[in-house]
């Protein structure tokens, strides 16, 4: 009560401690989370309350505000995109650092040391803590490929950075399972068509074609190039990504009385 009416009628100019401290006090009082705490209703007021104040952009107060609201969110990396889409921490090494842990924490190693490569490309401070912590994810990324090549000696030498993530090809074959060798009864078109025995040839795609018909072009997601990880580019996000879903907060009750 004493941090809702000091948050209510405060007339001070850093109305940021104030969320501050209303937050560490929460967390020491119940360390456990949960209902009690609603720590995460507390950190969404927060942000919410203070959005838009860009004198807060470059303090680490209110990025680590920000962070723990991630925490409570669905997808974090939707959060982390937009805080560099405006400009949020930007220039501090805590959002590259917990950006990239994320991104490490799924398998996406080389999206993780692409972040780290924004941050020391922007600088951002303390740059001797990214550096650190760059260098101990380039030993850990160094420590899993060695192993992953002690376990398959006949691999190929290619770090994890250097691999890209996997992706699917469409109108790829059919695998059927077990020993017996099957043949999934289907028809391709275009380059897929599969001859299905010796004597029958392929089919030229323009023969395919309906006369006097205009031509068009079909996408083909396998001639797309690579997968290029897009930097950190600034995207419009309307609002902040929402929480986790909250909890019926509704007190209990007769159930019966109703007629």
């Amino acid at each position: 009560r004493e941090f809702e009416a000091e948050i209510r009628f405060y007339s001070g100019d850093d109305p940021l401690d104030v969320w501050e401290r209303y937050i560490k006090w929460t967390e020491q009082a119940f360390p456990g989370g949960g209902k009690d705490g609603n720590l995460a209703a507390v950190l969404e007021r927060a942000v919410r309350a203070l959005h838009g104040q860009q004198r807060y952009y470059k303090d680490p107060r209110y990025l680590n505000l920000w962070l723990k609201f991630g925490d409570c969110c669905n997808e974090p990396l939707d959060l982390y995109s937009y805080l560099c889409s405006q400009e949020i921490g930007t220039t501090l090494a805590l959002l590259y650092i917990t950006w990239a842990e994320t991104l490490e924490a799924r398998g996406s190693f080389r999206k993780a040391d692409l972040i780290f490569q924004e941050g020391l490309q922007r600088k951002a401070e303390p740059l001797d803590k990214l550096q650190a912590h760059h260098k101990q994810f380039q030993a850990r990324v160094s420590r899993q490929t060695l192993l992953a090549l002690e376990e398959n000696p006949g691999g190929d030498n290619m770090g994890l950075l250097e691999i890209a993530e996997p992706q699917r090809s469409s109108l790829a074959d059919l695998k059927g399972r077990g020993k017996k060798k099957v043949r999934a009864p289907i028809s391709r078109v275009g380059d897929a068509v599969k001859a299905m025995n010796a004597n029958r040839s392929y089919q030229s795609q323009a023969s395919l074609q309906l006369p006097n018909t205009p031509s068009f072009a079909v996408f083909d997601e396998n001639s797309v190039s690579g997968p290029e990880i897009p930097t950190l580019t600034t995207q419009l996000w309307p609002a902040p990504p929402v929480p986790k879903a909250k909890e019926n907060e509704l007190s209990a009750g007769p159930w019966n009385s109703g007629r």
